[in-house]
């Protein structure tokens, strides 16, 4: 069983930085993608940053630029610097785990960190 936990959340000025860190515990295969939603109250889940095995990534068009994704295989972590934060990046933080099998795509969720960031 794979379990994400996410750490690094918390409240900031727009304009500031914080790091979200997401470590993965259990067996991942070696095809994978680790990705980053967020959820602001009153809406859906939607992906703010994806970094598969191979080293593609892929940023929602709202984060370009400022946002970074990146992971560290040995450490099974991946990590989400956010600069320039604007009060609309205020969500709870979700970190996923999918692993890509011979039988399809399993999906893994973390429990969810608070990112607000005030005016």
């Amino acid at each position: 069983q794979v379990q994400p936990v996410e750490s690094g959340g918390g409240l900031v000025q727009a304009g500031g930085s914080l790091r979200l860190s997401c470590t993965a515990s259990g067996i991942i295969s070696s095809s994978n993608m680790f990705s980053w939603y967020h959820q602001a109250p009153g809406k859906e889940r939607e992906l703010v940053a994806g970094i598969t095995s191979g080293g593609s990534i892929r940023y929602a068009d709202s984060v370009k630029g400022r946002f970074t994704i990146s992971r560290d295989n040995a450490k099974k972590t991946v990590y989400l610097q956010m600069n320039s934060l604007k009060p609309e990046d205020t969500a709870v933080y979700y970190c996923n785990v999918a692993i890509f099998s011979l039988s399809g795509r399993s999906d893994y969720w973390g429990q969810g960190t608070q990112v607000t960031v005030s005016s």
